[in-house]
């Protein structure tokens, strides 16, 4: 077997390691301690299998190592020379003595491995190489006799990557060396943080001459930035300067992520080093201790990874600590399984001495135990993390990466970290005070028995029973002259629908149901119609009373028994048909109502069509105000023949209770409208029951002398005067007054 290694012409440096004679002192002048380090290796690793019984019996391997000068000429002539047994190889011309060759390791860097491969292919010569990580080296169709003992850059870069999401980083540096390795290296970690929606705040190129201007503004940019994790792609040498200008400066809390060993060894040679991940690749063939070494179709070893981090013990010295595995055969989805061990300790944190009694010690009296954000995941991140309840913001002119947290608006929720907007509860549901979940709402409604129903239903059962009990007073004293008075009829039917409108707010209290809201507004315009339709009547029948004066006017046409009941029918028919288009076009339904209380759900009744409800609204408020103009007018009559005074009273409580009650309606939330227009009805129908009827009853069962014929003379006697100077004419009672 032969060994190519890298060397460098330059003189070791005070972290070299010193040999022990003098032979090999001259010899390392030439080399640098990397390629030392590979040799030993190499020659150890030859003698260990030599030794072993197990790996390869009966045979013995040797070896000759050749230095390839870090050159790709001088590393396919030593091919050459390796491959033809000849200082100066003649291609194709083979000139050995002894054992036969059966493979060659190397090179270091990938540049040269291509070159290699590429010949060694021709003759299907095996090469194994130790530190090219190129992508393209995996493609057996160019390079068909390359393999290599390491996971190439496309594995790397995705390992690291997903250690990074491990970490639950967002926000990351990466430094990439401007030669195939670190471009391509960089570009593949940079496209699989792109898909984890990973930000990158700079992507630094780091040239790969030596150059100490260019070094320097890496290092300036490095300052500047505000990320704490930062993945490295460099080659050895660049990878020793950046740490060397970083040593000056005060970058606590920065983890680096490496995916090489040397790297690490390197961090760990110099002081003041104290951070840096990377995973080492484990073999999968069977090794005297134990390890499998195998290698996959393209060549790459199949490998699993263990992570390790560089800590400073109390005296400052630095040694490896293995704090996890990833392991990318028992995972699935394309996803690497990481397992990192509790209590790592992370940067930034030394142990100092303390007493035994502090509260940050151990039992015994030493070392003090680390405080506990020692102990946490070290966080890169531009923003740090919006917590449920809360949306990003992103901020203009940065990275996606990069936002704000604000909380949600009035009704909208999030229940999970860096949510991008928040979104709306179910409607049966509402979001709590912090807005980060969404809780039940109560159903409520007025109901008959929360006080507010329970006074409600006793005000409604009062007035019927009063109107109840005036119809039952009517009917007793029915030939009495004040019951007889403006059409006892008339008063009979007022009385019925008084105590009907006073039992229709029942239909609006209770769980609302499709037939309550087909119901309730209908029964309330209906019967209120009926109720003013007949104090119009009343009052109608007054007035052309006493504009009648002479006999064989046609007016006195209008004064027939049947007027009062045309009256009547004719308002009633025409609120009949609204209510019927109403209910035919857009009828009502039971609604939940989630904007009027938070946390609860209002059910209401829907009220169908805007215009049908407001055409029947509005045609029992034109009727109620024509009833009170002309009960208005008819005031001055005197009140010993009419009731005009009483009428034009209750009609004015009536439109005022009703004119009140739009803005108020208008205003209310959620069951709250209901209480309102129970109220207004309850309102205007004691307003009209009490202003119509409770004089009559004074008169019938208190001033019983009142209440006849001889007594209504007298009354009209004191009020005649006054009304004959307006009126040259005694007006004459029609046929149905006393």
């Amino acid at each position: 077997m032969a060994s190519l290694s890298a060397v460098t012409l330059s003189s070791p440096g005070p972290w070299e390691p010193r040999v022990r004679n003098v032979t090999l002192l001259c010899l390392l002048k030439i080399v640098s301690s990397w390629g030392y380090r590979v040799a030993q290796s190499f020659v150890f690793a030859v003698e260990e299998i030599n030794r072993s019984t197990r790996l390869l019996p009966n045979l013995t391997l040797g070896f000759s190592i050749r230095n390839s000068g870090d050159s790709i000429h001088r590393a396919l002539h030593e091919t050459l020379s390796f491959l033809t047994g000849q200082e100066d190889p003649v291609p194709n011309y083979v000139c050995q003595f002894g054992p036969p060759r059966v493979a060659l390791v190397g090179d270091t860097r990938s540049a040269l491995s291509v070159a290699m491969a590429r010949l060694l292919g021709l003759y299907k010569f095996p090469q194994v190489s130790y530190a090219s990580t190129l992508p393209s080296l995996s493609d057996k169709t160019q390079f068909p006799s390359f393999l290599r003992t390491l996971a190439s850059d496309l594995k790397s870069s995705y390992a690291v990557t997903q250690l990074v999401l491990h970490l639950g980083w967002s926000w990351v540096i990466i430094l990439a060396q401007d030669d195939d390795f670190g471009q391509q290296a960089g570009a593949l970690a940079a496209r699989e943080l792109g898909e984890a929606d990973i930000c990158i705040e700079f992507h630094v190129p780091v040239p790969s001459q030596h150059s100490p201007e260019k070094i320097n503004a890496v290092v300036q940019k490095m300052q500047t930035s505000t990320a704490t994790g930062v993945l490295v792609f460099l080659s050895n040498s660049n990878f020793k300067l950046i740490l060397q200008s970083l040593l000056g400066f005060s970058l606590l809390g920065q983890v680096w992520v490496s995916e090489g060993l040397l790297h690490t060894a390197l961090a760990l040679a110099m002081p003041g080093i104290s951070q840096l991940l990377h995973p080492l690749r484990k073999v999968r063939f069977q090794t005297p201790d134990g390890t499998h070494i195998m290698f996959d179709a393209n060549g790459d070893l199949v490998t699993t990874y263990d992570v390790f981090q560089g800590q400073q013990s109390p005296k400052g010295q630095f040694h490896f600590v293995r704090i996890g595995t990833m392991d990318p055969h028992r995972s699935s989805e394309d996803r690497i399984m990481i397992r990192l061990k509790d209590g790592v300790q992370w940067g930034g944190c030394l142990p100092t001495l303390c007493w035994v009694k502090s509260p940050l010690c151990s039992k015994q009296q030493g070392l003090c135990c680390r405080p506990a954000n020692c102990y946490q995941v070290p966080s890169s991140v531009c923003s740090t993390s919006c917590e449920p309840g809360s949306s990003q913001i992103p901020q203009q002119g940065a990275p996606h990466c990069c936002f704000e947290c604000r909380p949600c608006p009035e009704g909208q929720f999030t229940d999970q970290r860096d949510m991008k907007s928040c979104r709306q509860c179910p409607k049966e549901q509402y979001p709590s005070q912090a807005r980060d979940r969404c809780l039940p709402r109560t159903e409520t409604f007025l109901a008959f028995d929360e006080p507010l129903g329970l006074a409600l239903t006793s005000v409604a059962l009062a007035l019927a029973g009063l109107a109840c009990l005036v119809l039952g007073v009517f009917l007793r004293f029915r030939d009495t002259p004040v019951v007889r008075a403006n059409n006892r009829a008339l008063s009979y039917v007022l009385l019925v629908s008084l105590a009907l409108c006073a039992l229709s707010p029942l239909l609006f209290l209770g769980r609302p149901s499709p037939t309550t809201c087909l119901l309730r507004q209908t029964t309330f315009a209906v019967v209120f119609t009926v109720a003013v339709s007949c104090v119009l009547a009343k009052t109608l029948t007054v007035v052309l009373a006493f504009r009648v004066t002479r006999p064989g006017q046609r007016i006195r046409m209008c004064l027939g028994p049947n007027t009062s009941s045309f009256v009547v029918l004719g308002a009633l028919v025409v609120q009949v048909v609204l209510c019927g288009i109403r209910l035919g076009t857009s009828p009502p339904f039971p609604h939940s109502d989630t904007a009027s209380e938070a946390g609860r759900l209002v059910l209401l009744c829907q009220e169908g069509s805007g215009v049908a409800f407001s055409c029947v609204l509005g045609y029992l408020g034109l009727l109620a105000v024509g009833t009170f103009s002309v009960a208005f007018l008819a005031r001055g009559l005197p009140d010993a023949f009419n009731e005009t005074k009483f009428l034009t009273f209750s009609m004015l409580l009536f439109c005022s209770v009703w004119t009140a009650f739009l803005p108020l309606y208008h205003s209310a939330r959620g069951k709250a409208t209901v209480a309102v227009e129970v109220f207004s009805i309850l309102a205007s129908t004691a307003g009209l029951l009490g202003g119509i009827f409770l004089p009559k009853c004074y008169l019938i069962l208190l001033k019983p002398e009142r209440n006849t014929l001889a007594g209504l003379r007298l009354g009209h006697q004191a009020q005649s005067a006054p009304f004959s100077r307006r009126n040259t004419d005694t007006p004459r009672l029609p046929a149905q007054y006393p």
